[in-house]
């Protein structure tokens, strides 16, 4: 069962509440496969942004009965808004990660799935990468946001880590504070593996619709500092996640153990 906090006017936010890490991921599914369906109607297609780690197995109950079933798969558009510089067949590619498991097991077109060119340098893959989104956005296939100007995708499905980062947007790393660029690199990553490219918050924050899904007690504590229930210190810096807005809805999707300390 789901309890949801009164959503922010100002930051157009909602947070969800659920008894367990099983209830968030049937919430998830329901979710997604209801955007898929409304923006597949809207404009033909549905371009949907993934994480990494715990977000693919979290997603499972999308790829079962009745959601399988009840979405357009040849309609989606799958991009990474972060990923690890490393060959695609290795076991700490997210994009191996969603092969074995999400898109095993749905009939998502090959040249619909942006995976980055695992042959190129970090900074090589970071400009590869934001070359491909701009072809995209000259063929009229991805649009740019009217309020920012950068690429502005379906939904973005973000996860949090316990020092608050999102993406590949650490504390302590310059990326975070990147504005021009779409897509950017970091060669020294606090969480292995060192090498990756992460989109850049413009680009996050344009999205009309992100869902942040955490689970887990040992995030409890970032999650009451992200959701304003408890102030840093005020010498500090924000937690990375705090940056976290979207042009539509962002909408908090937490287990009863994320949201013990709520």
């Amino acid at each position: 069962m789901a309890s949801a906090a009164p959503a922010s006017s100002k930051t157009n936010r909602k947070v969800l509440k659920f008894d367990s890490e099983e209830d968030v991921a049937a919430a998830l599914a329901e979710y997604t496969a209801d955007l898929s369906q409304k923006f597949i109607k809207q404009k033909g297609y549905f371009s949907v942004v993934l994480s990494g780690g715990t977000l693919i197995e979290t997603l499972r109950k999308l790829v079962e009965l009745p959601y399988r079933d009840s979405v357009d798969w040849s309609k989606w558009l799958i991009f990474w808004v972060d990923e690890r510089v490393v060959p695609l067949d290795h076991d700490d590619s997210n994009y191996k990660l969603a092969k074995l498991g999400f898109f095993s097991k749905v009939p998502i077109p090959s040249s619909n799935i942006y995976a980055i060119n695992d042959k190129k340098s970090p900074e090589g893959a970071a400009h590869d990468y934001e070359e491909r989104l701009e072809h995209l956005v000259k063929s009229k296939i991805l649009p740019l946001s009217d309020a920012s100007g950068f690429p502005k995708f379906d939904l973005m499905l973000l996860g949090m880590g316990p020092d608050g980062h999102v993406a590949s947007l650490f504390p302590n790393r310059p990326q975070r504070y990147e504005k021009k660029r779409w897509v950017t690199f970091i060669t020294d990553s606090p969480k292995p593996p060192p090498p990756r490219i992460t989109f850049t918050f413009p680009v996050i924050n344009s999205a009309s619709e992100i869902a942040m899904v955490v689970t887990g007690a040992e995030l409890a504590n970032t999650v009451k500092i992200a959701l304003g229930g408890n102030a840093q210190d005020p010498d500090s810096t924000p937690l990375p996640v705090t940056e976290v807005s979207a042009e539509g809805e962002l909408t908090w999707f937490l287990d009863q153990d994320a949201a013990s300390k709520l």
